[in-house]
């Protein structure tokens, strides 16, 4: 009996700790202290890119002084915005910019892929300037890109262009220069399909992608990826597999890489906790 009821305690306990072990992070679903006197809030911005001023929105941790900050990246079009993503990340004690890219979701200019990544570019000078970065508490040496899909080229070329980065994200990251030398009726669908709520005309879209040449391309952004910590999600959207040969050729430079694989869709649509948690675990794990 003796033994048997400590084999029951053993079993217990064991389900216990499994149970503990399978938690997601506690930001995921336990909101921070209160704090009266800087409270969590969400600042408009406006980016000046390409000659206009894009819209931006941060959301902003809880707490005194400089908080580590992400900025995230939409897809095309963008019609997933992983702003749950985003709220969790300001859980976890992390400021978190979004941005709309010229030309979609209404912010000014003319929607272009590669004016996606100055876009980009322009954000980060944005967020690194005295007065921004002061105004919206950005500890401007820990700032991390992280992009969804297309927004996921954008952020591995930034990353790779970028040694400043405290690391780089992608999550089902679509490299957009795969469709670059296909089949001109490819590249058309791929604009018919990801058009709305963009300001530019379906050929002209479609004749840009053939311009993305092998220097915007995952495999050249590798080098300077290996710089600094990059997380590399994939799901089952066919897209993995680029993303995988950028992780391992970034392990083969030496780069800190962690990867993940989800059995759900490109939007991650029944895995956003699974999405949350892999995120926040490694943007815990990064150096402080």
């Amino acid at each position: 009996m003796l033994l048997a009821a400590c084999a029951a305690i053993s079993l217990v306990g064991a389900n216990a700790q499994a149970r503990a072990i399978a938690l997601p992070p506690a930001a995921i679903y336990t909101d921070p202290p209160a704090d009266k006197v800087h409270p969590a809030r969400m600042e408009v911005l406006h980016i000046p890119s390409g000659g206009v001023e894009i819209n931006g929105v941060a959301y902003l941790a809880a707490g005194p002084g400089v908080h580590p900050t992400v900025v995230l990246f939409h897809g095309l079009p963008g019609n997933e915005k992983n702003l749950d993503l985003a709220q969790a990340i300001r859980r976890d004690g992390w400021n978190v910019v979004t941005l709309n890219y010229r030309g979609s979701w209404g912010s000014p200019g003319t929607f272009s892929f590669k004016g996606n990544l100055e876009d980009a570019q322009a954000t980060l000078a944005y967020v690194r300037s005295p007065a921004v970065a002061a105004k919206l508490g950005v500890d401007t040496r820990r700032i991390v890109v992280m992009g969804h899909s297309m927004g996921g080229w954008v952020t591995a070329v930034t990353g790779g262009r970028d040694p400043a980065l405290a690391g780089a994200a992608l999550i089902s990251a679509a490299d957009m220069t795969s469709a670059a030398k296909g089949p001109p009726a490819v590249r058309l669908k791929l604009a018919e399909d990801n058009h709305e709520s963009l300001n530019v005309g379906l050929q002209p879209m479609a004749d840009e992608v053939a311009t993305l040449g092998p220097e915007l391309s995952f495999a050249a952004a590798a080098p300077g990826l290996a710089r600094h910590p990059l997380l590399v999600l994939t799901s089952d959207d066919g897209l993995g597999p680029r993303a995988e040969a950028l992780a391992a050729e970034v392990r083969k430079r030496g780069g800190r890489v962690t990867t993940a694989h989800a059995a759900t869709d490109h939007g991650w649509s029944d895995k956003r906790i699974r999405l949350e948690s892999e995120v926040l675990t490694w943007l815990d794990s990064l150096p402080k």
